[in-house]
């Protein structure tokens, strides 16, 4: 069963306009993000940062003092399908888990891909963990704990699914944000259920229909990867990031094939009801909001058009983790700029206007209104972010 699905994937895994390996690769550089962490050039230097410290992203451009430049294809496809580059184990902030599911040939176009762009000269410091998580030779443990290749289960779902499943699963690696982790960085808890990562809480993607994705159709998912945004939510932070760099330049078919996966995936089990902030502190947070937020999203918070995103119903508003929220207000943000959609709407930050107890009362007054039903904030949780923000994490 496992080769009938890898023939599958195989004769789905590559888009039919691709002409030459290089085109071919151009496009899995797309579908695995790789401008998302390696930069616009390729070549490293992005800070990630984890619970275990710091990690710095590698030069993947064809110099051969600082990048890829000396690798085989035999070297590139080890790093990218067994987590060992030229036998030094890799960490799993480098998704080899997820790009284990790729065909050899769609990593050799890459492989062709990234031989072709500028070499650029650029020394990177990768592993600035701390310790003994700066020592690598751990992750061989891990790999024989946790990295299993995964493959779709048989199932009956049609090609756009299989399809789907493959890139969100695969190359797309949608879980290394959306799954939760356990305490040696590995995936635990439901698949897409949503997870704290980098300061930012990534949505749960299931079938859910206050936290999820249950209350849109395939179309709203196709459109917010394409353009940034629908009628429901704009991307920003990190998935703005990913919009920009990835989906909204992937083929209108493998958008739709993602959609037709993400509205099939089930809702997590059932959440315990939460209760709403006490009525001293909705009042003060209905009259915060009425001053500092209603300007934009409106007295009865449902948005205005597409630059403004509704709080009503709002999965984002209804996670578990307020982090996002938290951060929305004290940072201000930027949403996604895509060809489709190229206005950059923007928050301003509330930090200097807001005390930590404000944000918390705003916020705890928006997740338990309007039929959100999301638990209250802590002004310890928001003190907590404000700290993380001014430390530059």
């Amino acid at each position: 069963m496992r080769g009938i699905v890898a023939g599958i994937l195989l004769l789905i895994g590559t888009p039919a306009f691709a002409a030459t390996p290089i085109e071919e690769g151009r496009y899995q550089a797309v579908l695995g993000d790789c401008a998302g962490c390696h930069g616009k050039d390729l070549a490293g230097g992005v800070v990630l940062q984890t619970p275990f410290g710091r990690l710095v992203t590698p030069n993947i451009t064809p110099d051969r003092q600082t990048g890829i430049g000396g690798y085989s294809s035999a070297d590139f496809r080890a790093a990218m399908k067994t987590g060992y580059a030229r036998g030094k184990p890799l960490y799993p902030a480098m998704p080899y888990v997820n790009y284990a599911r790729m065909p050899d040939r769609d990593v050799d176009a890459l492989f062709a891909y990234l031989k072709s762009v500028r070499p650029v000269r650029h020394a990177v410091n990768v592993n600035q963990l701390r310790f003994p998580y700066n020592w690598r030779f751990l992750m061989r443990l891990w790999n024989l704990v946790f990295f299993h290749t995964r493959a779709p289960a048989p199932s009956n779902h049609g090609a756009a699914w299989m399809r789907g499943e493959y890139l969100v699963n695969g190359p797309g690696h949608c879980g290394t944000c959306h799954t939760g982790k356990n305490l040696f960085g590995a995936d635990s808890g439901p698949a897409l259920g949503g997870a704290l990562l980098q300061g930012w809480f990534a949505p749960d993607l299931g079938g859910d229909h206050v936290t999820g994705l249950g209350g849109w159709q395939a179309s709203d998912v196709v459109a917010y990867l394409k353009t940034g945004r629908n009628g429901h939510s704009i991307a920003s932070g990190p998935m703005a990031e990913a919009v920009e760099n990835s989906t909204t330049a992937m083929t209108d078919n493998d958008l739709e094939a993602i959609a037709v996966y993400l509205k099939e995936l089930p809702p997590p089990a059932a959440r315990a009801s939460q209760s709403p902030g006490d009525v001293e502190q909705m009042k003060r947070g209905a009259s915060l909001y009425r001053v500092n937020c209603s300007a934009c999203h409106g007295l009865d918070a449902k948005g205005e058009g597409p630059l403004v995103p509704p709080l009503t119903g709002n999965a984002v508003v209804n996670q578990a983790g307020a982090d996002t929220l938290v951060r929305l207000v004290l940072a201000g943000s930027q949403a996604a700029g895509t060809k489709w959609a190229p206005t950059r709407p923007a928050m301003p930050s509330l930090a200097w206007r807001l005390n930590d107890k404000q944000v918390a009362d705003v916020l705890t007054y928006v997740r338990g209104n309007w039929g959100n039903r999301a638990e209250p904030v802590a002004p310890g949780t928001v003190g907590d972010i404000r700290a993380a923000l001014q430390g530059g994490r």
